[in-house]
């Protein structure tokens, strides 16, 4: 068996799709078993960026083959490592995130993390794992200086009716499905919403419209996060002014899954019923559509967002960390 003393770190703009395809169909098995997530659109997307040759990020290479892959993305002064991932030939009964796959992902975070680290335009790294349980690589980000956000994926099973919400709206708002025209609202809303909120610490994309535009083009526009669902999103909307008072948005991450990839409520009308109103509107919806779970994740130190989602019904499946490095900062300690 390999070791990772015999493995080799290449460039990943050195390879294409065909030499990846073998590692990201064992991942996307993964992503169904473990969160009944439909990966393959992503790795499409993943090999037409390889074929391009304009992917950063490094391969890991074991008698000729690509065993694993780690790759980020460029954003102006911020980098977000988009993924990590190797697997070897599997016995009966083992799983692919066992080691040693795990010490050959450590080594291909170990030659990101250095390039980036020492890349003078970089101010800030962010990282999502969402496939990885949290703790799989939290020693190696706290070494290269990183700091840590445990995060919870929950899920909520859809059998028999949706909850049904219990509060009525104030008069002067009314609740419809998301149009497009929503969009640039939304990204006010988000904005206003996530000041100093726990999610703004891992995700730098709140603390703007500007930001808050992008995150939802990818959502809305790119399926950044399964399938846009536009008809289990929905706005509450302000009679008057036409602002929105809150939202949430949903898309297809399989055949029987959904996800709710955002939700979030004006400062002004918390604690008034309105996100479950709107949990209970996009469930409803996705009953319509064959759905029979929806999943969510939430930073397990927004207690206020954890203790309404139990209250829902939904139950923590899965952990997983964020992570984030900010230069001029002193070394965090998680």
């Amino acid at each position: 068996m390999a070791t990772t003393a015999t493995i080799q770190i290449l460039d990943l703009r050195h390879f294409g799709a065909p030499m990846l395809r073998p590692v990201l169909e064992v991942e996307s098995e993964l992503w169904m078993q473990r969160l009944h997530w439909d990966y393959r659109a992503s790795s499409r997307l993943l090999m037409q960026y390889l074929d391009n040759h304009m992917l950063p990020g490094y391969a890991a290479l074991d008698a000729g083959a690509v065993t694993g892959y780690t790759f980020c993305v460029y954003e102006q002064t911020k980098a977000v490592i988009g993924d990590v991932f190797a697997t070897r030939a599997l016995a009966p009964g083992e799983d692919a995130g066992d080691p040693p796959a795990q010490a050959v992902e450590e080594t291909l975070l170990t030659h990101l993390f250095e390039t980036l680290l020492n890349s003078p335009q970089l101010d800030r790294i962010e990282s999502q794992l969402l496939l990885h349980p949290a703790g799989t690589h939290a020693n190696a980000f706290r070494d290269a200086g990183f700091q840590l956000f445990r995060r919870l994926f929950m899920v909520l099973s859809l059998s028999g009716s949706p909850p049904r919400a219990q509060a009525d709206l104030p008069p002067e708002l009314e609740m419809r499905p998301w149009r497009e025209e929503d969009l640039n609202p939304s990204a006010r809303l988000i904005s206003m919403a996530y000041a100093d909120h726990p999610d703004s610490r891992i995700n730098d994309q709140y603390h703007s419209i500007h930001g808050s535009t992008r995150f939802l083009n990818n959502i809305v526009r790119y399926s950044g996060c399964g399938v846009f669902a536009s008809q289990a999103s929905h706005v509450i909307v302000h009679r008057i002014t036409r602002e929105l008072a809150g939202l949430v948005l949903a898309s297809r991450v399989s055949p029987q899954s959904g996800h709710i990839t955002q939700l979030c409520i004006h400062p002004e009308y918390r604690r008034q019923g309105m996100a479950r109103r709107l949990l209970a509107a996009a469930a409803a919806q996705f009953l319509r559509m064959n759905i029979r779970e929806i999943s969510l994740t939430v930073t397990e130190d927004n207690r206020d967002a954890v203790t309404l989602y139990r209250s829902e019904g939904y139950r923590t499946q899965h952990t997983f960390d964020a992570a984030v490095w900010q230069r001029g900062s002193k070394r965090f300690q998680s």
